[in-house]
């Protein structure tokens, strides 16, 4: 298929009865981004868009007015579109869109709220899975390795899909003239041998040491073990971070820390890092908890976190191999003169 083809267009090619479920999910979704990316360019007249509600999501997060207008746009396209069960950031339960539904859709309707007032870039992030079992929640107690789809929108100086249905990653960006998302890139491939990393580093004090050990070996540049000099970038949004680091390559850490309710990561599993592990692998690159693939791990709750490891193979490789030397560090025996045998 040509570049600049429509996503309509790119969608029909889709396999099978799942694949076809899933391009309908897709393209649903992209009319509910193309009128996000609307609201979101409109003066906020009525009050900032990032103010909050005065309630908060079931993690504990304030909720802002743009996240409920994120979910509302998006549970609305999503309900003539074949989708059964559903899950939500912004809801405390999976729900059932259409009984009839054979699919099970995951969403984060709105990533990296807090830029929404100084005009940083946030996004949408969404996970297809065959729905399964006598509940709504069944469906989402697989692992990532199960998706047929997962992508994210970007709402910055352009409005863009990255996306896959197990085929490669495209990406397609909204004509807004047009109305539509046009491809304009196929096949994209996460590039090896970046020295660039992306994480919070005011957090160095609370990390594990294997990241620790990670990161001041970057800061140690070209006289580090790496032999070269890394640079850092931070935007505090996953869709932006991440599509940097699918753009360029490097790495991207969102660690599990020492901070209370940081024990096992941050992100979410199910609507946050197993669409990013997916599409990063479909990419050329890769995506871990620090060890273990991301794709592998079977939630047990619909809200559940994991911490993400993701973006050129090469480099999330040895972060595993800094998580297991710390291991091996602590399994030697020690002598009687306590050095390490």
């Amino acid at each position: 298929m040509r570049q600049g083809a429509s996503l309509a267009r790119v969608l029909e090619a889709a396999e099978g009865v799942q694949g076809r479920a899933a391009a309908r999910v897709v393209l649903a979704l992209a009319q509910a981004a193309a009128e996000l990316s609307a609201v979101i360019a409109r003066p906020s007249i009525e009050g900032r868009l990032g103010a909050a509600t005065g309630a908060a999501n079931v993690d504990g997060d304030a909720q802002r007015k743009l996240d409920l207008i994120a979910e509302d746009l998006c549970r609305s396209a999503l309900q003539g579109a074949g989708v059964g069960p559903y899950l939500s950031e912004e809801t405390e339960a999976p729900t059932v869109l259409d009984p009839a539904g054979t699919v099970a859709v995951a969403i984060d309707p709105l990533d990296g709220s807090s830029n929404i007032d100084v005009n940083g870039v946030i996004g949408t992030i969404f996970s297809v899975l065959p729905a399964r079992g006598p509940d709504a929640a069944t469906s989402f107690f697989q692992s990532g390795r199960a998706q047929i789809a997962a992508g994210f929108f970007m709402y910055g100086p352009q409005t863009t899909l990255v996306v896959s249905l197990g085929q490669g990653v495209d990406v397609f960006t909204l004509d807004r003239s047009a109305g539509e998302f046009l491809r304009v890139e196929q096949g994209m491939r996460i590039p090896q041998g970046t020295p660039e990393y992306a994480i919070n580093a005011s957090n160095h004090r609370h990390w594990r040491e294997a990241v620790r050990n990670y990161i001041d070996d970057c800061l140690r540049g070209a006289d580090g073990p790496h032999g070269k000099t890394y640079n850092m970038r931070w935007a505090g949004s996953l869709v932006a971070d991440g599509y940097r680091i699918f753009n360029r390559g490097g790495i991207f850490l969102y660690p599990a820390d020492g901070r209370k309710g940081y024990e096992q990561g941050r992100l979410r599993l199910l609507y946050e890092a197993s669409p990013i592990a997916f599409l990063a692998e479909q990419a050329g690159g890769a995506a871990t908890d620090g060890e273990r693939p991301i794709l592998d791990i079977v939630p047990h709750r619909p809200h559940e976190r994991a911490p993400l490891v993701m973006g050129s193979a090469d480099k999330v490789e040895r972060v595993r191999r800094y998580y297991q030397d710390v291991e091996l560090t602590r399994a030697e025996p020690v002598g009687l003169s306590g050095a390490r045998a």
